[in-house]
């Protein structure tokens, strides 16, 4: 049952009505997918899309499970007899599963503590008089309470002496500020508004960890800490080579001790303890000194490194996320045969001949590398002959070991055999060897050794990036910023919803797609994709979009959900090739009927169908919108949202990172894009980086707004480090190297994002500095605090 406040909110964070964000749970409970309602239910929802959908939903599943853990909360303390009006209604009203956390704190199982003990000896009321009237004296306020040594048998704990009584009455109060639910929010809320993280390296780890020497000396504003910062500092925590705290001011972040602490003066503020002079006032502020340092500063530092780990973990995943959605809708180069060649030194270089269907028909292995077998003029006669032999016209060469020296000699072939007509194309191998040894794999390619169904893989995925990329286990493909150290299964999930959507966006081919294609499409899933393909097999291709309801375990509502989705080319029905949904077939009728024209003549006269008011055939079930959506589809039937295929063309001689000189301009493909920039492969073996702010001469928000993974781009080298193997590039191709360098020298150390790729060793890839005067304006992008604060550990520590 969904609560009601849950859609109202959810529809005040969107920016969209109530009736809309209750009618999309509605269909979610349901069982319709993002991708099926926001395509084919737009009446329902008022036109909510896709993106708005996906959040939707997750702010949905959030505040379902808030809702579930107050109830748990609230039945807790009740069974304890301690649920008071006041209590139940904060846990109520809570609006995050932290707060929630913090009012349930004082009510927790837990070890039986000092305070516990105290409290067992009936020292709570010396606490509270102490607290409420300070003009006592402690130690006269206390001798009351005094009962002696223990006897033995004696229940309750004994109390020996006045000191005995006030450390019991002091721990009672540490325990009571450590768990004020307001307290805590109030710290934790200016510990992320005002505080800094600060790393230093562990004492004896600066060899082993001269990956993380950027974080060495470092101290940063916590909220303004850009993820992938933020996850490399973690991970150099987690590995012991950092130590991170975090510091409740500048001046404690530059190693100043302040004579009161932030911490300190809230507590103070919160339980209204001032120094008047009264007798109990000393006493008072000892234990708000003991209960800040004993207790509620470790645990807001846990607390606070634990929201900016998960806060840069969503942003990490978004980044993934987006990352993968552009190499999955990365341009196909369409149905033609392809070589595909998985390159390798020891063993050779794998070859694979796929037909236009994806089909294997030809594979071998060459050496043209290895010393022991080494035979580069058999190696391109085999490949022009098999280039021959099955009309090949295109070259997958995967970027992993021995590459270029491969991408060398298919160069070769292509000047020695004009007539072949071949092109050559670098593509990513990542994930190809899982791939390889994947049960799939071994299904679809029984007779091939694993080593070859990586070619295969290589050649399929030129030809058709998706349908390749999908067989392979997202977090694999290694798009991603830090991928292992996020939490894995919102990683997941991400993932999974970006595949469904892509997959969707696209559309499937009902008669050639594989299960693991067909179980991404709309309401199947991996059991009804195994079921469809196995009829295909017993009882040949579908003509009609209906046939698929002859599928075992086929049934209404995972037909609804999909068909849309699935499509039959060359059918007998011209609309199952399209993105118009069978059931709302009717309407093309009723305008066929009134325009007195077959869908044959309709589809693809755009002229015509621009000419149609799509008012006139919207009835009680389909509105405008879907008439709008069934005209564009009839205009261009089964378009393909991906781009145009093309490829970069490296430049001879330029084959590793030895070979670069400041001031080249190469033609590269974008392989991964960060909050910081983007990485591009120029053909050396090792992506280089463009900065954020070298990506356009105006301000660059986010990177994506310039270049997308796949993308072929211009770039000009502005640094080469051959020690620490990292490439600082430019795409204004008017910035001068020497102007770059001179720049980083004065200053950009620390203001260049310190980053790593997720597949790469965890330190980051410190970007150049910043030279060039049209980019002043992106050093807004990054605060230069971190720089001076360094420089304040630097001398502190001298």
């Amino acid at each position: 049952m969904v609560s009601e406040s849950i859609p109202q909110r959810i529809a005040q964070e969107l920016g969209v009505g109530n009736r809309q964000v209750e009618a999309a749970i509605e269909l979610l409970d349901g069982g319709a997918t993002v991708p099926f309602i926001a395509r084919y239910r737009k009446e329902v929802t008022g036109g909510l899309d896709d993106s708005q959908l996906r959040s939707l939903e997750e702010r949905l599943t959030y505040l379902r499970e808030l809702d579930e853990r107050k109830e748990t909360v609230l039945k807790a303390i009740d069974e304890q007899g301690k649920l008071t009006d006041e209590l139940a209604e904060a846990i109520r009203t809570a609006e995050t599963k932290t707060r929630v956390e913090d009012l349930y704190r004082p009510y927790q199982k837990k070890r039986r503590t000092k305070a516990q003990i105290a409290r067992e000896a009936g020292l709570e009321p010396l606490a509270d008089t102490l607290l409420a009237d300070p003009s006592q004296v402690p130690e006269e306020a206390a001798a009351p309470y005094v009962t002696g040594p223990a006897e033995e048998g004696q229940e309750t704990p004994a109390v020996a002496d006045v000191e005995a009584a006030l450390d019991g009455a002091r721990q009672i109060l540490m325990e009571r500020f450590a768990e004020d639910a307001d307290l805590l929010e109030e710290l934790r809320d200016y510990g992320w508004r005002k505080g800094y993280l600060v790393s230093r390296v562990a004492e004896g780890k600066e060899k082993d960890g001269a990956r993380f020497r950027d974080y060495f000396e470092h101290a940063e504003p916590l909220r303004k800490i850009p993820s992938h910062r933020a996850l490399a500092m973690l991970r150099g925590q987690s590995e012991e080579i950092l130590r991170l705290e975090i510091a409740w001011s500048d001046a404690e972040a530059r190693g100043e001790s302040d004579e009161r602490s932030v911490g300190e003066a809230a507590i103070a503020r919160r339980f209204a303890i001032a120094d008047h002079g009264r007798p109990a006032d000393a006493w008072l502020a000892r234990t708000v000194r003991l209960a800040w340092r004993a207790k509620l500063s470790t645990h807001l530092d846990l607390a606070l490194k634990r929201q900016l780990r998960e806060q840069s973990e969503e942003e990490a995943i978004r980044v993934f996320g987006a990352n993968l959605e552009d190499l999955l809708l990365a341009a196909p180069a369409g149905p033609r045969p392809t070589i595909g060649l998985d390159p390798g030194l020891r063993t050779g270089v794998k070859v694979a001949v796929i037909d236009a269907t994806g089909a294997v028909v030809d594979t071998a292995t060459i050496h043209p590398f290895t010393s022991r077998n080494k035979d580069p003029e058999g190696s391109l006669k085999s490949l022009a002959d098999l280039a021959r032999k099955h009309e090949v016209g295109l070259v997958a060469i995967g970027n992993g070991t021995a590459s270029r020296e491969t991408d060398a000699l298919v160069g070769e072939l292509i000047k020695r055999h004009p007539e072949l007509g071949l092109h050559k194309v670098v593509v990513s191998e990542a994930g190809a060897s899982v791939y390889s040894a994947s049960e799939h794999a071994s299904r679809e390619l029984p007779e091939l050794d694993v080593s070859l169904r990586g070619a295969v893989s290589i050649a399929r995925r030129l030809q058709d990036p998706l349908a390749e990329l999908v067989k392979i286990e997202p977090k694999s493909i290694g798009v991603g910023q830090y991928q292992h150290d996020v939490n894995q299964s919102h990683l997941g999930r991400k993932l999974d919803a970006v595949v469904e959507d892509c997959v969707n966006a696209v559309g499937v081919d009902a008669n050639t797609a594989s299960a693991p294609l067909l179980a991404r499409v709309s309401g199947l899933g991996p059991g009804l994709a195994e079921k469809i393909v196995q009829h295909r097999f017993d009882n040949g291709r579908f003509r009609t979009r209906k046939d698929l309801q002859g599928v075992p375990r086929l049934g209404p509502k995972a037909f609804e959900q999909a068909a849309g989705f699935l499509r039959i080319p060359q059918g007998d029905n011209p609309l199952d090739a399209s993105a118009v949904h069978p059931e709302a077939y009717p309407v093309v009728e009723r305008i066929c009927a009134e325009t007195g024209r077959s869908v044959a003549d309709l589809i693809g006269d755009e002229g015509f169908l621009g000419g149609l008011d799509p008012k006139a055939y919207t009835d009680e079930r389909f509105g405008e919108p879907t008439v709008r959506d069934i005209l564009g589809e009839l205009a261009k039937p089964g378009r393909d949202p991906r781009p145009e295929f093309r490829t970069a063309a490296f430049r001879e001689g330029v084959e590793k990172i030895q070979d670069l000189e400041p001031g080249m301009v190469l033609e590269g493909t974008v392989t991964n894009v960060a909050n910081f920039g983007a990485f591009v492969d120029i053909g050396v073996h090792q992506d280089g980086l463009v900065h954020i702010s070298a990506l356009a001469h105006e301000f660059v928000r986010d990177p994506r707004d310039k270049v997308r993974t796949g993308d072929v781009v211009q770039v000009k080298v502005m640094e080469v480090d051959l020690e620490r193997q990292r490439i600082g590039l430019s795409m204004r191709l008017d910035d001068d190297p020497n102007a770059q360098a001179e720049g980083g020298r004065k200053g950009a150390n620390g203001k260049g994002a310190s980053a790593a790729r997720g597949k790469g060793d965890g330190s980051g890839n410190k970007a150049t500095g910043r030279g060039s005067k049209k980019g002043k304006k992106q050093e807004k992008a990054e605060p230069a605090t971190a720089t001076a604060l360094a420089e304040a550990f630097r001398k502190a520590r001298s």
